[in-house]
């Protein structure tokens, strides 16, 4: 499917690709050391046993898991940039969630089994002889279908939980940390497991530069941003706990729904009149493409008073950029270039 490509998350891209590609090195230097440990253990490794808490949940690993599928794009590039395709059995994603050609992953995608484009399920995981599931709630895991960590586990395949999906014990709401915390803790714990923690590390400090390069470029007054993800009866968005949060707000931004405590969350059209956000990002993803959102943005009448659609101040960045995944520190850099920018031109639109 063809995706909508702005000049902002092109460079986003770019950004990316710079970021990555100053850490390829380190790739192939912790899997000889995998490598090398595992043959002096036979198979473990005398990093093994490590144990790990994630969600809550306290996990020991006598050996790092072999066949890992993961569930959607950015826990897929997670695994990616760790350098960890030779752990994956595959990955399961829709064909709406950008061009795969086109990111520095593409090696990656290309090795590893793309196993379906439909919802992960137990049929497709033991299919795949799986013995570690990486997904979270509403990323794969759900209750609806039975499809859960409990239920895998009566099935001997493991669990790794997205950490920006965490429950925090308030109904199904989800977040236990920044969005951004949720990206590191995700990276160490991860590189705990696989005995990559070198590699994590050096990802953490190459994406906090990033970010702390661009906070530091940050309008002093900041303008108020909304994240439309879709919908049109009422707007599904983004709470204080999921990505665009912290992207909003590491790139200058204030972001208008800060004070839901939840992650991805639908609210009403009033509420986003009331609050008259001056920037409105829209999640490119999906049968509906990002310039029909746009349209339908523009034309809705109850918006028509909204300083960002009286003066066109739309920016649009893709799925990967917003949920927790490595494009985030991209996506920081590339909002935050554009807020500069609305500032800079004040009220004449765009």
């Amino acid at each position: 499917m063809t995706r909508l490509r702005t000049p902002a998350t092109i460079a986003a891209s770019l950004a990316l690709v710079l970021t990555v590609a100053g850490c390829g090195a380190s790739v192939s230097d912790d899997k000889d050391k995998r490598d090398k440990n595992a043959t002096a253990d036979g198979g473990k490794g005398g990093h093994y046993p490590v144990t790990i808490t994630n969600c809550g949940t306290e996990t020991t690993y006598d050996k790092a898991p072999e066949r890992v599928v993961t569930n959607d794009v950015g826990i897929t590039e997670i695994m990616f940039a760790l350098g960890l395709e030779d752990r994956m059995a595959g990955y399961v994603m829709p064909d709406d969630k950008g061009d795969l050609d086109a990111v520095p992953y593409k090696d990656a995608y290309d090795k590893v089994p793309w196993l379906s484009k439909r919802e992960i399920n137990r049929e497709l995981v033991l299919d795949a002889r799986a013995d570690l599931v990486f997904a979270g709630w509403n990323y794969g895991f759900r209750e609806s279908e039975g499809f859960t960590p409990a239920a895998l586990k009566k099935l001997g395949v493991g669990s790794y939980l997205l950490t920006e999906s965490c429950r925090n014990g308030v109904g199904k709401a989800r977040g236990v940390m920044s969005p951004l915390d949720a990206l590191y803790t995700d990276l160490r714990t991860l590189g705990k497991v696989f005995d990559v923690e070198e590699r994590a590390e050096k990802l953490v400090r190459d994406y906090q530069r990033q970010i702390a390069d661009a906070a530091a470029r940050a309008p002093k007054e900041r303008p108020t941003v909304f994240l439309y993800d879709d919908g049109r009866d009422k707007p599904f968005t983004s709470g204080r706990y999921a990505g665009p949060h912290d992207i909003i707000t590491k790139a200058g931004g204030d972001h208008v729904m800060k004070d839901l405590k939840d992650s991805w969350v639908t609210v009403g059209w009033e509420t986003v009149v009331e609050r008259d956000p001056e920037v409105i990002v829209i999640n490119n993803y999906g049968d509906t493409s990002a310039e029909q959102k746009r349209r339908f943005l523009l034309d809705y009448p109850p918006l028509a008073g909204v300083s960002a659609i009286r003066n066109k101040r739309i920016f649009t960045l893709d799925y990967a950029d917003l949920v927790e995944s490595p494009r985030n520190a991209a996506a920081v850099t590339a909002l935050g270039d554009y807020l500069r920018s609305v500032r800079r031109d004040g009220n004449r639109p765009r």
